[in-house]
């Protein structure tokens, strides 16, 4: 064989190897391959089509002027009390329904399952502020006194530094000691339907008076779980107190709230706050800066709902047309894009003394008007706001032609 022969054997032979090496890597990616499937459990396929992913909703309601507006609920309990749920669920349920704030004020003296749990009346903040951490969820510390209803009734104590100073058989000792902690002291559901008979019973008890006169007592629940109190909101009013409307929760979230429709929502407190964190809203709630919104109803002074109206509702899609007699009709959309729900009623020289003169302005929707040339404003009463038990805002809406 003579030397050219010698290499073109040699080439023949080392593409011969490269072919065969070549077969052997693919055959072993094959083995490796049906080993891995057969470590599997082929018995097993992945089906998620109904797993929900991690969304927090969005509850559309504006700012107002120099504030924001952040979404609370300051009445919760968890199993450290008598709820049925953990303290970080409390946290993760209040983030996915888009709550800003939520304060978890488990009784100081019903703990049905204090035997079964550590002595530490702050373990349920505890465990749930990282969660809270974690999500940007505001968590205020709180307990709840719970003596007998209704005198001298349940308070909520919030800001508190350490609830385990709190246990005592005195109620003005136990918010004695709150104040001295700088808390915020709410009084709760004064006239819950469980408390028979509700007209005596829904009253100033000596207790009250004496808080009120020292000046420890800061707010009240006007709606609490599915009860509204407008004597209580005649309270806020009369004594200069904060308004709250909370959900005194106990169970999940939606086994007491139908929430499966986007604009619904639990009861909770609005809170107008120069920023979000902790120390805005404490300095928000000692100036009284709230609304109560339950259901389709809110309450608050007439300052904060026509301020939150003005920053609702608008005029859009404005156009004109001229009738048969040859006179100008002017058009306009009032756009709600909040989730709020406005009911409007048509008040002075523009009622039609007709149901025209009622509007129910939806959240997420528009609502067709009309109005003459000399019309220069309109005027509406909104009747499911309320700025005293018998009274509604009244706001002013310039035309547009």
């Amino acid at each position: 064989m003579n030397h050219s022969e010698s290499n073109l054997s040699m080439a023949h032979f080392n593409v011969n190897n490269m072919k065969i090496i070549s077969n052997l890597v693919f055959l072993h990616l094959i083995i490796i391959s049906l080993n891995l499937n057969a470590q599997q459990n082929i018995n097993r396929e992945l089906e998620n089509s109904f797993q929900t992913d991690r969304l927090r909703k969005n509850i559309l309601i504006p700012d107002l002027p120099g504030y924001l507006t952040l979404k609370g609920d300051f009445h919760t309990h968890t199993i450290f009390s008598d709820g049925s749920v953990t303290p970080d669920f409390r946290v993760v349920e209040a983030w996915t329904e888009g709550l800003d704030i939520i304060a978890i004020t488990d009784h100081i003296e019903h703990r049905p399952n204090k035997n079964i749990l550590p002595n530490n009346l702050n373990l349920g903040y505890e465990l749930a502020f990282s969660k809270a951490q974690e999500l940007g969820i505001i968590l205020i510390p709180g307990a709840e006194i719970s003596k007998k209803m209704p005198n001298p009734g349940h308070f909520n104590l919030l800001f508190v530094k350490d609830v385990n100073k709190l246990i005592d058989e005195d109620p003005m000792n136990q918010i004695e000691e709150a104040i001295k902690q700088d808390a915020f002291i709410v009084w709760n559901h004064p006239g819950s339907s469980w408390v028979k008979p509700i007209i005596e019973t829904t009253q100033y008890w000596e207790i009250h008076r004496d808080l009120l006169m020292k000046g420890w007592l800061h707010g009240i629940e006007v709606f609490n779980t599915d009860e509204w109190f407008p004597i209580a909101f005649e309270w806020c009013n009369k004594d200069s107190l904060t308004i709250f409307s909370n959900t005194d929760i106990h169970t999940p979230i939606n086994y007491w709230y139908n929430l499966s429709e986007s604009t619904n929502h639990r009861a909770m407190t609005l809170v107008f706050a120069s920023s979000r964190n902790i120390e805005s809203v404490k300095e928000a709630l000692f100036e009284k800066r709230t609304v109560g919104f339950f259901g389709n109803t809110l309450v608050g002074s007439e300052q904060l709902l026509t301020e939150l109206f003005n920053a609702s509702v608008k005029f859009v899609n404005n156009y004109k047309l001229s009738d048969n007699n040859g006179r100008t009709v002017f058009f306009s959309e009032l756009q709600n894009p909040t989730d709020i729900p406005f009911i409007l009623k048509k008040t002075g020289n523009n009622k039609n003394n007709d149901r025209s003169d009622l509007i129910r302005l939806k959240p997420r929707s528009n609502h067709l008007i009309s109005y003459s040339s000399e019309i220069e404003y309109l005027e509406f009463e909104l009747i499911n706001c309320y700025v005293t038990k018998h009274k509604h805002p009244i706001i002013k809406l310039n035309t547009v032609k």
